[in-house]
């Protein structure tokens, strides 16, 4: 029984531990005693909640002497204990960053997570326009993008697309100007940097050397090219953030729109199950990690306390603006436009794909398996995890099959799909809603075994390739779902990827084996 009597009406934040003594979710609270009891009270809650009030076996708590100070240690206490039940904020797309490294002559290229020893600008929205500012920038200021010199100078120097450090074609000093030049202009100063070249293509037709000024004419003709298209541009000049979100069937899509010195320089998407005040939870953790705007542009008022702590964050005062007409307003639409752009792609594959199958659930997390060998040698696994709609690559996982010899997919599938989801039972993590295995009826037999083994009532189908037959445990014959239909093609699409990937780890292991490598 949880004793409720020694809490305090005082600001804090509470601790709430599962039977093996876990601590499932930090809360904090105005008054701990009132927040905490609610929890206990109340009849109704959304899913989430249930469960955790469910799982609750114990309590602890701090109390803090402001509210300020209570989301402080909330976020500390989160980022230490990393609760079930809390949201998981992972951006819903890991959108990549260009990264400039700290090496003598700094190599650019691309990268998805940030270390240290290296600058990174972004993250770009759009994997295609990253790409052209790339392919722009290395060209115009010709830096090289190999992960280690080479001993002789490669084919991007003799197409002039690289100035040749590995080969002392260019001096540290030379390389260094091009390198500071390129990071101007990722910093979205476009304008310095043709300034900069102005003056100095003077100074080289001044001094005859007309080749050196008609290749930075060049470049500052790239540089106004590729300013004119990065730029979204805006009447004002504060820096804001533009936060939006909507909630349906017990999940949250959020997006967060930066405005940098009146220009939209990135858009971040989030989905995460609905918790009660995960508004609130969510601004905590994002500025906790990020450097909150002069201004704030939401949908509704926040916590006073919440804006205390974005002040403190900043180091002063945020201002938060709640717009109704105007330029403002319309940013806040934008935001919500995008929103359903970007999310209802996804619920329109996930619920026809629920009506096609008649399943309980809304699949929104959906793991899909299959099998790659060649004559029976080097046999993998791979399995690719789509949420709402979209591939979560940073949850792909590949397999070595270990306990199987010959060709046998059947023996081959149960192998990977007993590692999959053991191992997510002994950890407590979230099982999917629905696992796709690429393969007919006996391939969906061998996974279904494991599951009951495992005593999981996870949803599993079986989607063959030749008929595109979709196979379901309890029916004798496959169904065929409408080819033309956003359901299957949701499913071929998974069960290519799934292939793909496969295929791709085969081809790693093979040509490893041909060099001789482990």
């Amino acid at each position: 029984m949880i004793d409720l009597t020694r809490l305090p009406h005082a600001p804090g934040c509470y601790l709430f531990s599962d039977e093996a003594g876990t601590i499932i979710y930090v809360g904090k609270a105005k008054d701990l005693k009132k927040r905490v009891t609610s929890y206990f009270q109340k009849t109704e809650h959304n899913a989430k909640t249930q469960k955790l009030v469910e799982r609750i076996v114990s309590l602890d708590f701090l109390a803090t002497t402001t509210e300020t100070e209570a989301l402080l240690l909330e976020n500390n206490l989160i980022k230490k204990h990393q609760p079930k039940y809390n949201i998981d904020l992972k951006d819903a797309k890991r959108f990549a960053y260009i990264e400039v490294s700290n090496d003598p002559y700094p190599r650019i290229g691309i990268a998805r997570k940030r270390s240290k020893g290296a600058a990174y600008y972004g993250p770009f929205v759009s994997s295609g326009e990253r790409d052209a500012v790339l392919r722009v920038i290395k060209r115009t200021f010709t830096l090289r993008s190999c992960r280690k010199l080479p001993k002789r100078a490669c084919l991007r120097f003799h197409m002039h697309s690289c100035s040749g450090p590995c080969s002392g074609a260019i001096s540290p000093e030379e390389y260094r100007v091009q390198v500071e030049r390129a990071v101007t202009l990722l910093k979205g100063k476009g304008s310095e940097v043709v300034k900069q070249l102005r003056d100095e293509m003077a100074i080289k037709s001044a001094a005859q050397d007309y080749e050196k000024a008609l290749s930075l004419r060049n470049q500052i003709g790239a540089v106004e090219r590729l300013s004119e298209r990065q730029s979204v541009e805006r009447p004002k000049e504060s820096d804001q953030d533009v936060i939006a979100y909507t909630v349906a069937d017990g999940m949250v899509s959020l997006m967060v729109f930066a405005v940098r010195k009146g220009t939209l320089i990135q858009k971040q998407e989030y989905s995460f199950e609905a918790v009660e005040e995960f508004f609130e939870e969510f601004l905590v953790q994002y500025y906790a990690d990020h450097s909150p705007p002069t201004e704030l542009i939401l949908s509704g008022e926040i916590d006073p306390a919440l804006s205390e702590y974005l002040a403190e964050r900043r180091g002063s005062d945020v201002q938060v603006t709640i717009p109704k007409i105007g330029e403002k307003k319309k940013l806040l639409d934008l935001v919500y436009i995008n929103i359903e752009l970007s999310f209802q792609r996804g619920a329109l594959k996930t619920g026809d794909l629920q009506a096609s199958l008649e399943l309980p659930d809304t699949p929104h997390v959906i793991e899909c398996f299959d099998i790659s060998h060649l004559s029976g040698t080097s046999m993998v696994g791979s399995m690719v995890q789509f949420r709402d709609g979209s591939p979560d690559k940073k949850n792909y996982r590949r397999f070595k099959i270990r306990t199987v010899e010959g060709i046998d997919d059947f023996a081959s599938i149960a192998e990977v799909v007993t590692r999959r989801y053991q191992r997510l039972s002994v950890e407590e993590a979230d099982m999917p809603d629905l696992i796709v295995i690429d393969g007919g009826k006996g391939q969906l037999s061998a996974a279904q075994q494991v599951l009951m083994d495992l005593e999981l009532e996870i949803p599993v189908i079986a989607l063959a390739k030749r008929e595109e037959e979709v196979y379901v445990p309890g029916e004798v014959l496959p169904r065929r779902l409408d080819p033309k239909g956003v359901a299957l093609r949701y499913l071929q699409e998974i069960r290519d990827e799934a292939h793909r990937f496969a295929v791709a780890y085969h081809r790693l292991l093979r040509g490893k084996k041909m060099k001789g490598e482990k």
